[in-house]
């Protein structure tokens, strides 16, 4: 009778701990542009940074929109890194690409203090809506350190990301930083050809 008893609790306490098991959790991170230059093309040098975010989405979770004035927080879906530094490093991936120089750091490592330029980005809004789009909003100032020169801007980028998956959302967030990265390297072109 006491094995009964026993077989009985233990698959109770198992059917419990199963129960009580939480989804696993995914993790998610920009990526620069696939392609990368085979051999430098130009001798640019760009440290990245710093990069500020939105108090509210400076958190491992990823926030969702889900109406006006109304945000979710999803404890199962994350950033690999904080977000700042995903941010950063997808620009830095993309400037590479899209500048053709092997000299793109981020900001404040040692070796960005050498830079000819330097990229200061504010993320005013980041936006997620899972079925619907990425919004991106950020001001940016791109300097010459020589001389002080820069070029302000402003990207404004609306993704849409169909369905109700992670993925095909961070892919949608990707290209609006991929649009961000494209706004400062054009920066870069014109103060290198001496505009304003």
């Amino acid at each position: 009778m006491q094995c009964f008893v026993d077989i009985i609790l233990a698959c109770i306490l198992i059917a419990l701990a199963a129960g009580c098991s939480s989804p696993p959790a995914h993790f998610y991170t920009l990526r620069g542009a696939a392609a990368s230059p085979a051999t430098a093309s130009s001798n640019f040098s760009v440290a990245v940074g710093p990069v500020s975010i939105p108090a509210m989405l400076d958190r491992p979770q990823m926030v969702l929109t889900t109406g006006p004035n109304q945000v979710a927080i999803d404890e199962f879906n994350r950033w690999a890194a904080p977000l700042q530094n995903v941010i950063s490093r997808a620009i830095a991936e993309n400037l590479t690409v899209m500048l053709g120089t092997s000299l793109v750091t981020l900001f404040p490592d040692a070796t960005s203090m050498d830079a000819a330029y330097r990229a200061v980005i504010d993320v005013q809004r980041f936006e997620s809506a899972l079925g619907d789009a990425a919004t991106l909003d950020a001001v940016w100032l791109v300097r010459r350190i020589k001389d002080g020169a820069s070029q302000t801007g402003r990207t404004t980028v609306r993704e849409p990301a169909s369905g109700k998956d992670y993925a095909v959302l961070v892919a949608a967030q990707n290209r609006a930083v991929e649009r961000l990265s494209q706004d400062i390297a054009n920066a870069v072109h014109s103060l290198d050809r001496g505009e304003k």
